[in-house]
């Protein structure tokens, strides 16, 4: 199955608006690349460590699209979006999914968030720090469903889930995972501890990624699209998406909350999170936000 790509040069500064522009027209993966890399060998892929946000200088910024999507159609609605970004640099080209997948596991490696949780890809061994008896192992194909723990909204998440498990507060609980992608905070979810996990996403490759991983690692997760969703409140849900949809989506997550349970909101950009929070506080205590890089996250505790 084919996919338009979309590639530019971007800087550590603006990485973030063309990533966020992006993410919002419908990507469904974006990959950065070290632009000042010897081209005579593969470009290493970006994938900053626990707590860091190691960018380069310059970047080669790539996305994919379906093979159908019209390029200037895109273009504009990306201008649109953000018009003090400079998309002239911009070039298409139509790729096969195995070129992309095949490169992005072979520079996938395990990653550690938290105490006690692990992402490691399927075809790789568990390092030694992994094979302690309590290590909550997570083994991840990310497919064109992106999700693997390397974006800074990602991990914030795997952290709290992480810190939630440590206080208890997550064994034999039912956890939301609004916007899915791979699945990967459900599976986090479920290998920490708790009784079930439901996921949510808009596309449908999502729910396929997110059901394959979930077999890969021996649970189930009931994944839905958002018009399939079955109403119900949750003690535990965590929503890695855009600040625009955060905002336009507060009373149906909020509904979703169950009283007392607890929320984590990600995708958020430095900046962004004060409207948020003034926006969630309708209906939770304890908000607090918490940074990584360029990238915020939010929590609080449902109001009864």
């Amino acid at each position: 199955m084919p996919f338009l790509e979309l590639t530019l040069r971007c800087t550590e500064t603006t990485q973030p608006r063309y990533e966020n522009a992006l993410d919002d027209v419908g990507a469904l993966a974006v990959t950065m690349l070290d632009a000042d890399a010897d081209t005579s060998n593969e470009r290493a892929i970006l994938e900053p460590g626990v707590g860091e946000t190691p960018l380069w200088n310059d970047l080669v910024l790539t996305a994919l699209f379906p093979a159908d999507t019209n390029g200037l159609a895109l273009l504009a609605a990306l201008e649109a979006f953000d018009a003090g970004l400079d998309w002239s640099s911009a070039s298409f080209r139509a790729v096969e999914d195995e070129d992309w997948e095949r490169a992005w596991l072979d520079q996938f490696q395990p990653m550690r968030f938290g105490q006690r949780t692990w992402i490691v890809p399927w075809n790789h061994e568990l390092p030694e720090e992994a094979q302690s008896a309590d290590a909550a192992i997570v083994r991840l194909d990310p497919g064109l469903a992106f999700g693997s723990g390397t974006h800074p909204t990602t991990a914030l998440c795997l952290r709290w889930l992480d810190g939630l498990s440590a206080a208890g507060e997550l064994e034999g609980r039912t956890v939301l995972d609004f916007g899915c992608g791979s699945g990967i905070l459900a599976l986090a979810a479920l290998k920490l501890g708790a009784g079930a996990a439901v996921g949510v996403d808009n596309d449908p490759q999502a729910l396929i990624a997110t059901h394959d991983n979930g077999e890969r690692n021996g649970v189930h997760i009931a994944a839905y699209l958002p018009e399939d969703e079955p109403v119900a409140t949750y003690p535990v849900v965590v929503a890695n998406i855009l600040a625009s949809a955060l905002d336009a989506l507060a009373e149906l997550l909020a509904a979703r909350v169950a009283a007392g349970g607890r929320i984590a909101l990600s995708g958020i950009l430095h900046g962004q999170e004060g409207e948020l929070l003034e926006r969630y506080a309708t209906w939770f205590d304890q908000l607090e936000a918490v940074q990584d890089g360029d990238w915020m996250r939010i929590t609080g505790v449902r109001r009864a």
